[in-house]
């Protein structure tokens, strides 16, 4: 039972550290792309969208994440002006994307080898 509640918490505590990480690429995108004015608002709204975009397409069929969260991160991009084509907007959105989950994986991953899981 202390296994199931220990995992439940590193659960949780690793889709916070997915948004996290989210956040924190969306704001070196952001910076990349010379975009200074409002930074922290911006990387907020585009990471919370490209979250939102991830969740619902793991929720929906795993593969969908990688579908609609640069889809969210494109839409979002384009509304707050980033000067950049649309198809890079949609690469760059499916790099941060991928990466984000990558790391969120192994981390969790990790986090379930040292409870004891595998």
């Amino acid at each position: 039972m202390l296994y199931r509640i220990i995992t439940l918490v590193g659960g949780i505590v690793f889709v916070g550290v997915l948004y996290g990480l989210i956040w924190l690429l969306c704001r070196k995108f952001l910076q990349r792309h010379q975009v200074t004015e409002d930074l922290n608002d911006r990387a907020t709204s585009l990471a919370t969208w490209t979250f939102t975009g991830v969740c619902l397409g793991l929720m929906l069929v795993v593969f969908g994440a990688f579908v609609l969260g640069p889809w969210a991160f494109y839409r979002t991009a384009r509304a707050q002006g980033v000067p950049l084509s649309d198809g890079a907007t949609v690469w760059w959105g499916f790099g941060l994307v991928t990466l984000a989950l990558a790391l969120t994986a192994a981390g969790f991953a990790g986090f379930l080898w040292v409870v004891g899981v595998f």
